[in-house]
């Protein structure tokens, strides 16, 4: 479990493939003393295994499916990544609940600054996903929490200040990149408690929602 607060920026060391599969390492000045073999790390948004460690970097075996559901098949040495420990129970949680399974990838479709921020737009591949997304709730980009400002039938837009800008990898995305999307996870919950209540629907509707309480 994660908060989507980004703690450190690291650097792609090297993605190795293996058939389907993958070793990917990641230069980080996270404190290796506190991070065991075992440990949950965020990688963009991507809950992997800590399976090596030592005093630069972290490496993690990447499944298949992680390779095709997010855009960590596409690092190359170099590139930069949002890394976040797995959340404590002690820890205040100051973005939101954050899973760290991708649901679908996203383009950047537009840029632009506004003042002190820069409002990106995003077109989810999967036009599906956009159901679980709502103004001013919240979504996780690259593994980074952020709030919704609007939604349309595929894409959305959030606006980025320059905190956010500075301490993590969205300030260079430019349209076409490909960033990682997890959407709400309460929203899900709600789906599926709900919908088995009214499995002829097709999916949470207005009225339903309303008739439950949630409007």
């Amino acid at each position: 479990m994660f908060t989507g607060l980004i703690e450190d920026v690291g650097n792609i060391v090297t993605l190795v493939r293996s058939g389907e599969s993958g070793r990917l390492t990641v230069a980080t000045a996270l404190p290796s003393a506190e991070i065991r073999l075992g440990d949950s790390v965020a990688v963009n948004g991507v809950c992997l295994t800590v399976t090596h460690r030592n005093s630069t970097g972290l490496t993690f075996d990447v499944s298949p499916e992680t390779l095709d559901r997010s855009t960590l098949g596409a690092l190359k040495n170099g590139d930069k990544a949002n890394l976040e420990r797995a959340l404590r129970l002690s820890d205040r949680l100051g973005g939101h609940i954050v899973t760290g399974h991708v649901d679908c990838i996203a383009l950047v479709e537009a840029r632009r600054e506004q003042a002190n921020a820069i409002l990106f737009t995003f077109r989810l591949l999967d036009p599906a996903m956009a159901r679980y997304l709502v103004p001013k709730g919240s979504v996780a980009v690259d593994g980074i929490s952020l709030t919704v400002n609007d939604v349309a039938s595929s894409a959305f837009s959030v606006t980025i200040i320059p905190h956010t800008a500075a301490m993590t990898t969205l300030f260079p995305r430019k349209p076409g990149d490909r960033v990682n999307i997890e959407t709400d996870i309460i929203g899900k919950y709600v789906e599926r408690l709900l919908g088995g209540r009214e499995a002829s629907s097709g999916g949470i509707t207005t009225e339903l929602l309303a008739r439950n309480g949630f409007m």
